[in-house]
This record gives structure tokens, sequence and C-alpha cells, in this order.
């Protein structure tokens, strides 16, 4: 059995392992416009990864564990503002911080640093909800996928490289919030990955970048899976 990753809009995607353990990273499906209808109830979940507090990241997380008994893997303060204002159970083992790495259904699960904000509208405020993180996604015999989450490029992409080495990387390329094509094809080439996904795009009118405009400024070699919403890719 080989790894799958749909898309299913925004910054939303599934990831099917080797040996059939479902992930869930960003679940905004209630309220994505480009989430499939098909796609907005989950069949099953057996892990969900969080990277930032956003709305359109945390999206359906809570209702998506409680559905199915499963953890919600997010960093140590997000995480434990969702235990204690959103009801999931608390537990130290879903709460790491970058650098950190937990396992959950034969995935390891690593946060990383990312360039980016994360907050929640709570009772008419905005709350701080932690820092905004990638993760890399590892697992025995499968590609090593790494969400960069949302985010800008910076040079210590680089360490992933040499830490993590991904096969595949999953690039915002919107603009505006996060990077652009520009900078996406520069992240690329930091992280150096041969495969890039890219996501955050052509959800709303201000998310401008778009796959064609990123393909021309990728390095030679580096190949652009570019699904449609709801498209399942085989890594």
């Amino acid at each position: 059995m080989a790894t799958t990753l749909t898309w299913l809009g925004h910054a939303a995607f599934r990831m099917d392992t080797e040996t059939g353990t479902r992930v869930y990273v960003d679940p905004f499906l209630n309220g994505n416009p480009k989430c499939p209808d098909a796609e907005r109830e989950p069949e099953r979940c057996d892990l969900v990864i969080v990277t930032h507090g956003h709305g359109d990241h945390v999206g359906d997380a809570v209702a998506i564990s409680k559905r199915f008994e499963c953890p919600v893997v997010a960093q140590v303060e997000l995480r434990d503002w969702l235990s204690t204002n959103e009801g999931l159970p608390e537990d130290s083992r879903q709460s790491p911080n970058k650098g950190g790495t937990v396992s959950f259904a034969g995935v390891r699960v690593t946060l990383t640093d990312a360039n980016h904000s994360s907050s929640t509208w709570h009772n008419g405020a905005i709350l701080y909800t932690g820092e905004s993180t990638g993760v890399v996604l590892r697992q025995e015999g499968g590609p090593t996928v790494y969400f960069a989450g949302d985010t800008n490029v910076f040079g210590d992409m680089a360490l992933i490289k040499r830490i993590y080495a991904p096969d595949v990387a999953v690039l915002p390329i919107g603009d505006h919030y996060t990077m652009g094509p520009d900078e996406a094809a520069v992240a690329a080439e930091l992280v150096g990955a041969s495969r890039v996904v890219p996501s955050h795009y052509g959800t709303f009118p201000l998310l401008t970048g778009t796959p064609d405009a990123l393909r021309p400024l990728l390095s030679a070699g580096v190949e652009l899976l570019a699904p449609a919403p709801g498209e399942t890719l085989t890594l």
C-alpha cells in the first residue's frame, strides 16, 4: 500500500500512510469553499495535526477528534487552549513544541519553525494561541512529508533539509497572508524535496499566487504536483 495525499482545498490535507493510518492536517472542511462536498464529513481518522490557531487551519479538528476519539497534535499553547476552551482531553503527549517529536499510529510528528502568527477570536477578543509551526511526518518505509504551514521563506528551511530530508514539501503559495510563488520557489530550493505540492491558494480573492506562476521558478528536477481539490496523489 502506498502513501497517498489528498488536497481538500486551502491548506487542508488528508494523508493515508503505507499501513493505512489516516491523518488530517489543518482540516478546514466545513466553511472551506474549495472543499468538495463529499469530503466535508470524514469517514474515519486516526490523527489530526493543526499547525496554528487561525480558524482556517483549526477548522473541524475538534469535531473530528471527538467523533473518532483520535489525538490532536498541536503546539503546546494551542493544544492547551483547545483543551481548556474547546473540550479536548488534556494530554501532554499531544502538545509538543518546536523541535519536539511525538508518535501516534505509526507516524512520527515533528514540529518545525514557521514564520507566521497564531491567534483566535474568543468572546469578542483576539487571543494568542502560541506560535505557528510547520510539521514533518515520518513513517517506517514511507516518504517523509514536510507541511510548511503558513509561512514566508526563511533561511533555516535549510536545516529542515539537513535534518529531515523531506521527499515531499507542501508549501503555501497564495501570497498576502503567506509567501507567494517567488518565495515558495526559494523555499523549495532550501528544503530540497524532489516534489512540491502547493497549498493555501485559490480559496479567496486575496490569494493570488498560482501553481502556474510557481512552476517556471522551480529548480530543474523538482516536480510540481498540483492536484485539484479532492484529488489524491500517490507519493
